[in-house]
């Protein structure tokens, strides 16, 4: 199944000049939601995953269901002050500005095999934050895997020391 044709693409949005990837169009063919997981789970399935982890928020519809799928457990990245529990903070650098990523302090043990899933690789770098709290906590980042690839803003570059694969890329 060709997933690129379940995506819809929405021109100017969130601004003039973004050609949006909206994945809500595939998650709601059963059909294709149903393939995505399973091509998802695919390239897990030999790697003996503990803990699949999302970030915030398409990373929560992306990862849970693969989770579920490959019998691992799921933990959510989410922004500050989302998350009840004692929290791990990790401060990056954007374009412009910084954003923050937490993680419950007790998600993820020492040597646990982590996956990272996520709906879309842009620059890479919610992704890597995501990467570097696991390791501060322990885990193993075994796999990074994402619905789609943005190719064209080389966000695999910043994700060079890691295992990335993707199930759609757009070079433009």
């Amino acid at each position: 199944m060709d997933l690129s044709k379940k995506i819809r693409e929405v021109q100017d949005f969130p601004k003039e000049g973004i050609n949006f990837k909206d994945i809500t169009t595939l998650l709601q063919d059963k059909d294709a939601f149903q393939y995505m997981v399973n091509k998802l789970a695919q390239e897990l399935e030999d790697l003996e995953i503990d803990i699949v982890v999302g970030p915030e928020s398409r990373g929560f519809l992306v990862g849970a269901p693969v989770a579920y799928k490959i019998g691992a457990g799921f933990v959510p990245v989410r922004k500050p002050g989302k998350l009840p529990h004692e929290t791990m903070r990790y401060e990056y650098q954007l374009e412009y500005g910084s954003d923050v990523l937490e993680i419950h302090k007790d998600a993820i043990q020492p040597g646990q095999k982590v996956a990272i899933l996520d709906d879309l690789l842009a620059t890479g770098g919610t992704v890597l934050a995501t990467a570097k709290l696991i390791e501060a906590l322990g885990g193993e980042v075994v796999s990074i895997n994402f619905l789609i690839e943005l190719a064209f803003l080389k966000g695999r570059d910043v994700l060079k020391s890691y295992h990335v694969k993707t199930l759609v890329s757009y070079d433009a």
